[in-house]
């Protein structure tokens, strides 16, 4: 899709490449406490949502609501945050958060408030099938 593009170091680091959407790289965030997902536009020295052509926001918009519409099916959650924040990781990347009224943080945003915490290997197995199902998700080759 785009040459010049990689994942950023610390978005590898803490998430597991879920596959590939039409535009972006999905990942889930390695942390129990919330079903996280990430999606990441595979284009090179973005940083803000202006950055992208009109055409590939409306794309990356549809990979919004897609996603969260399954994260929302899987989890049953409460909430949905979404955010493109940018302040720690620059490159363009949106956070698609499942949050319940019992999670650690809640009402309050997750950033900070409770130590990262494994998933169980068959919680994690679960969510990654039923996410990649739902998104029909590409998986990413070598």
């Amino acid at each position: 899709m785009n040459s010049d593009w990689s994942l950023d170091p610390q978005l590898a680091a803490e998430c597991t490449v879920l596959g590939d959407l039409p535009l972006s790289r999905a990942l889930l965030n390695n942390d129990a406490n919330y079903p996280w997902v990430i999606l990441v536009p595979r284009r090179a020295g973005m940083t803000e949502l202006i950055d992208l052509p009109e055409h590939e926001r409306a794309t990356l918009t549809k990979e919004i609501n897609d996603t969260s519409r399954a994260l929302k099916a899987i989890s049953k959650c409460d909430k949905l945050n979404v955010a493109a924040l940018g302040n720690v990781v620059s490159q363009l990347h949106v956070h698609i958060i499942a949050r319940f009224r019992t999670d650690a943080a809640w009402p309050n945003p997750v950033w900070g408030k409770a130590p990262r915490k494994d998933y169980e290997p068959n919680a994690r197995k679960r969510l990654i099938m039923g996410l990649s199902e739902r998104l029909q998700i590409e998986p990413v080759q070598g």
